[in-house]
């Protein structure tokens, strides 16, 4: 057997699943295509040099069909224009009313990361190159002090230093048109200072701090209604037009807030840009990326005159035969790399052919080159497993490629419970702290894991005023009664003390039976007018305060943003889109959100004893059992080398022992096999069991 069809036979299959997102948490495993959109790639980057020349915000809207790779795309043209603009992505907004402090939050998110190949983030890079524009400006006492600023950042927190900052400021960028100069640019001098730069970022992005944290950062309030929030993003527009522009990239549209109707609210994203242009910011180039088919169901709900400013247009086409090939030898190369002799074509074990005839018009989506990859790698490595016998599939002779069939829901299953795993992990690293998160974003995370359990009667906005975005109620199962639930993190006292007033005027008017308040912050002291609210609704009585732990976040976030990918037709599970419906069921089915606590404490699930991976001491070896299980269904079979290494990368506590002995009980219960449990352990394959 050649060397080539021996690791087929051992390793997974490359043309693994997807659940496209935020492209500063993607990892791109496989080279890009150069040829791929290429026309598309060039057509930005000319915008973007004009609006480096002019500093004139433009907007154009990004189309094509599902499987089309907007989302990579969006993600390729971050990379390759890495040092010449700022890239932000502005994940689907729930609430309209809401969409400035939405886009204000994931901008500043989107900031704090790190370009590739810098160690500095995108907003310390921005404040550098501030400044380093605005030196020239300045006498040359003034040019040493902001030179010391730059090239330092560290402690530079005198008040006089602070003030000579605004100052500077003040007197370089101006005053007109900057909303709250003062505190804006007195915050952006905390920047320099590491004790104070993580509770710059805070306020920036519209957290509701505390009195003290205030007082830390010397500004009178937060960033905390639309007015603010969009006062703030003009900021940064007024400050971006003596930098690199900006680009504001919305994607996943389809999971936007929802009409009274059910359609997408795309009038209020088209606001946003018509406030933009209407007021005259400067240097950001506003990208809208959507679905053909959402753009053509809803644009006519848009005024024109909104639609009219975004005058570039740009559609993702279908990928020419040539272009497919070479996406599939991306995903082959790492395999053929190990080879030797290599094999004589870069995309075998497939074969030119078979592509020729499976799409005769020598176009299809990316998706579509890669679902088939996916199919008949699985075929070939079948067949070489049964040491080439019949029947031999009929492709490799140049004949018709197999009828994509849908896959069985078994190995649908065992995918996605693969899937997410790999998303939580990335989750994981994400969210360190619970106020990471707006709590209105935390409650509609949580609307959705109570749609997927299928929870009856669900309805928004409970509580009444300025903070209605932060609860929901819902039917209690098998009862009459209705359930409050509210989720504030804000730790803002005077917000607690106006949530907590709401609270008690739902419960006066008997809008709930029970109402659970879900809150990990500070209740302040007891001397606090909203602490002894608190005390009245949530002591002795029949409500609830649970403090939720990060591991219930991490649940709701990765459910959350399957739900994103699935709304966008980016959910991809054994070469399957998968709906929201079938995600729902998979979720279910998989009783993949049992362990999250919070769920149990609101009774939604039964309690299971938590999810925090250990069992009396000891870690909790069964979801390493289950991946490996999942490993081996999903690939019919896999070499014992690939599958410890797999398991290794998901669990890097696991030892190898440990892993031999899960695969023992694996095949003590006759869920897999050894192949030939006399090979060498490198040659050995790990088979699944087939029922008879």
């Amino acid at each position: 057997m050649a060397e080539i069809d021996k690791l087929i036979i051992q390793s997974l299959n490359p043309f693994d699943n997807s659940a496209a997102g935020n492209f500063w948490e993607e990892q791109q495993p496989f080279p890009t295509v150069e040829s791929i959109h290429q026309k598309q790639l060039t057509e930005i980057k000319t915008v973007i040099a004009q609006i480096s020349q002019d500093h004139q915000t433009r907007s154009l809207i990004l189309y094509g069909d599902g499987g089309s790779g907007k989302t990579h795309f969006l993600g390729q043209l971050k990379e390759q224009l890495n040092n010449e603009a700022f890239f932000i992505y502005i994940e689907p907004f729930s609430q309209s009313d809401h969409i400035w402090r939405h886009v204000l939050r994931h901008t500043v998110d989107s900031l704090v990361n790190a370009p590739a190949g810098q160690v500095d983030s995108q907003l310390i890079l921005w404040l550098k190159s501030c400044f380093s524009t605005i030196q020239k400006q300045l006498k040359s006492d003034q040019q040493k002090f902001l030179a010391k600023i730059k090239g330092f950042f560290g402690k530079t927190d005198a008040e006089g230093d602070r003030q000579v900052f605004i100052d500077i400021l003040k007197k370089t960028i101006g005053t007109t048109g900057i909303y709250n100069a003062n505190d804006f640019f007195g915050v952006l001098y905390d920047l320099t200072n590491p004790d104070l730069y993580s509770l710059a970022c805070e306020w920036l992005k519209g957290d509701d701090l505390d009195e003290d944290s205030l007082k830390k950062l010397r500004v009178k309030q937060s960033i905390d209604d639309e007015d603010k929030a969009r006062g703030i993003l003009g900021n940064f527009s007024k400050i971006s037009a003596k930098t690199q522009p900006i680009v504001l990239c919305f994607d996943q549209l389809d999971s936007i807030a929802r009409l009274p109707d059910g359609s997408i609210d795309l009038q209020a994203l088209f606001n946003v840009n018509s406030t933009i242009y209407n007021g005259k910011w400067k240097n950001f180039l506003i990208i809208i990326s959507i679905i053909t088919d959402t753009w053509y169901n809803n644009y006519k709900r848009v005024q024109p005159t909104d639609i009219d400013r975004a005058t570039i247009r740009i559609p993702l086409k279908r990928i020419t035969l040539e272009q497919g090939e070479a996406l599939l030898a991306t995903r082959l190369y790492p395999l053929h790399n190990q080879a030797n002799p290599k094999p004589t074509s870069p995309i075998y074990p497939l074969n030119r052919q078979v592509l020729e005839n499976a799409f005769l018009s020598r176009k299809a989506t990316p998706r579509d080159f890669l679902k088939l990859g996916k199919q008949l790698y699985q075929d070939y490595k079948e067949w070489v497993f049964t040491d080439k016998q019949p029947p031999k599939p009929e492709w490799l002779d140049g004949g018709n490629p197999p009828h994509l069939t849908p896959p069985p829901w078994e190995i649908i299953k065992a995918e996605f419970e693969l899937l997410w795993q790999q998303e939580y992990q990335k989750v994981q690293a994400k969210y360190t702290k619970i106020n990471l998160l707006a709590s209105p974003d935390l409650i509609r995370m949580l609307q959705q894991a109570l749609e997927a359990l299928q929870v009856q009667e669900i309805k928004p906005k409970l509580i009444s005023g300025r903070y209605t975005n932060n609860s929901l109620s819902y039917q209690q199962l098998g009862k009459r009664e209705r359930i409050g639930v509210v989720w504030t993190e804000e730790p803002n006292m005077g917000t607690f003390f106006n949530i907590m007033n709401a609270c008690k005027n739902a419960i006066q008017q008997n809008l709930c039976k029970t109402l659970y308040l879900i809150r990990a912050g500070s209740l302040g002291t007891p001397n606090l007018v909203g602490h002894k609210l608190y005390t009245q609704i949530f002591k002795s009585t029949n409500h609830v305060h649970i403090k939720p732990n990060l591991s219930s976040i991490y649940y709701l976030a990765t459910y959350h943003s399957f739900v994103n990918s699935a709304l966008a037709n980016e959910l991809v599970l054994a070469g399957k889109t998968i709906t929201l419906q079938e995600l729902q069921t998979l979720t279910r089915e998989c009783n993949i959100l049992q362990k999250c606590t919070l769920l149990q404490e609101l009774k939604i699930v039964a309690q299971t004893g938590g999810g925090n991976g250990n069992i009396n001491g000891k870690h909790d070896l069964q979801p390493v059992k289950n991946l490996m299980f999942n490993l081996v269904k999903t690939q019919s079979f896999i070499g014992l080398p690939t599958l410890i290494k797999e398991t290794k990368a998901k669990f890097s506590l696991v030892n190898e022992s440990e892993i031999e002995n899960l695969i023992q009980e694996l095949c003590q219960e006759q869920k897999v096999e050894y192949f030939d449990p006399k090979a060498k352990p490198e040659d050995q394959l790990v088979c699944l069991v087939t029922k008879k």
